[in-house]
């Protein structure tokens, strides 16, 4: 049962800060192509980190990391005007490299295909 519902919250969670990140946030270095892709709450509900997929080089990601983790208070408070939770948890940011690990396990099966493709 608990788990369940801190999946809801993770869920509800991921819903909201894209939305707050999306609109509210007026720092330059956060541009409009960041995606919230996960939260992890911790089973207490006072930490949460907050996974992110954007575009960019490195180093432009980690500003944007950076400029996200600087925002956090006011991301979390303008967060907790829409979700009601005793206590709303702190959050931290992250990068998500899934998608990027994707893209390259796809090359490499592509590349796998194309040579035995050209193997008689």
């Amino acid at each position: 049962m608990k788990k369940n519902r801190i999946q809801r919250i993770n869920s509800l969670l991921r819903e909201v800060l894209f939305d707050v990140i999306q609109k509210q946030v007026r720092n330059p270095h956060v541009n409009l192509f960041v995606s919230v892709t996960r939260v992890d709450t911790s089973e207490d509900l006072y930490h949460a980190k907050v996974y992110v997929s954007l575009i960019g080089t490195e180093a432009e990601k980690l500003k944007v990391v950076a400029a996200l983790q600087s925002a956090a208070g006011f991301i979390a408070v303008n967060a907790s005007k829409q979700v009601e939770m005793r206590h709303f948890p702190t959050l931290t940011f992250h990068l998500d490299h899934a998608a990027e690990e994707h893209f390259k396990i796809e090359k490499i099966l592509a590349d796998i295909e194309k040579e035995r493709q050209s193997r008689p």
